[in-house]
């Protein structure tokens, strides 16, 4: 009886909240659609084995992958002490964590610049070294590191906030250390977020172009590439390349997807 007064008295927003969602996923799943029918096949393939696109292939996954990693590495732990920090030293730690997300890539790039460009202590002591900062690999990695680490920490922050903390204390009080709690308790529950988080900073790796070309224009990246085959020779250069980028960032997160079954069961 109450379900129908109800529907009598408005919509049912249920089927609202269906319309309204599939028509933002047009929006989505509509432009890529229009992006792999502009190009035939043959106009993909043949950019497959220009030596400018596989370099920007290979140096795309390989530092999204190292970048990923750091980010990870160091992004977990971090997640995990915020989501059992209170107050406003967690609220202000969060927001710094946040930051780049809100910084346009360009300025992230000129950020960046700032602590390791080539003027720079730093930047003079690693080429001094024979480690460049810019304009290289490890410039790649940093900018993206930057822009897409704090997808991992907030993913997982909240994934760890989800975790009931008695579950936490029942093994500390069956004599667990907290290192052994968390690899064994907290983190088997809170891996789906935290595999979330991963895979979103290696998706926007994948992606990140305003960082990169401002700390290393070389060498290329997908994104980069794509850049310079439009200004170079116009839209009709670029959207094949565009849709390798897409092709390799489909395969990438399938395949990471994949391979992230939880490994602490």
């Amino acid at each position: 009886m109450a379900s129908r007064a109800e529907t009598a008295r408005g919509p049912d927003w249920l089927a609202v909240a269906t319309v309204l969602g599939v028509l933002l996923l047009c929006y989505y799943l509509v432009p890529v659609l229009s992006l792999v029918a502009s190009q035939p096949p043959g106009a993909v393939l043949s950019r497959l084995d220009d030596p400018a696109v596989v370099g920007a292939m290979t140096t795309s996954v390989a530092a999204s992958t190292v970048s990923t990693a750091i980010g990870a590495t160091f992004g977990v732990p971090l997640a995990y002490w915020l989501a059992r920090t209170d107050g406003r030293r967690e609220t202000v730690l969060t927001a710094l964590v946040v930051l780049p997300l809100v910084l346009p890539p360009v300025v992230s790039g000129m950020v960046l610049l700032t602590v390791v460009g080539p003027e720079t202590l730093v930047g003079e002591v690693a080429a001094s070294g024979g480690f460049p900062l810019t304009r290289s690999f490890a410039g790649v990695v940093l900018a993206q590191t930057f822009v897409a680490s704090p997808f991992v920490v907030v993913t997982a922050k909240a994934a760890f906030e989800g975790v009931d903390e008695q579950l936490e204390a029942a093994s500390r009080s069956l004599g667990k250390s907290r290192a052994t709690t968390v690899r064994r308790v907290t983190l088997p529950i809170a891996w789906p977020g935290v595999l979330a988080g991963v895979t979103l900073a290696f998706a926007r790796a994948m992606g990140e172009f305003g960082a990169t070309i401002m700390l290393a224009y070389y060498p290329r990246t997908m994104p980069v590439q794509i850049w310079v085959s439009f200004s170079t020779a116009g839209l009709s250069s670029a959207f094949p390349v565009a849709v390798v980028l897409l092709a390799v960032a489909v395969v990438s997160l399938v395949v990471l997807n994949a391979l992230g079954t939880n490994p602490l069961e």
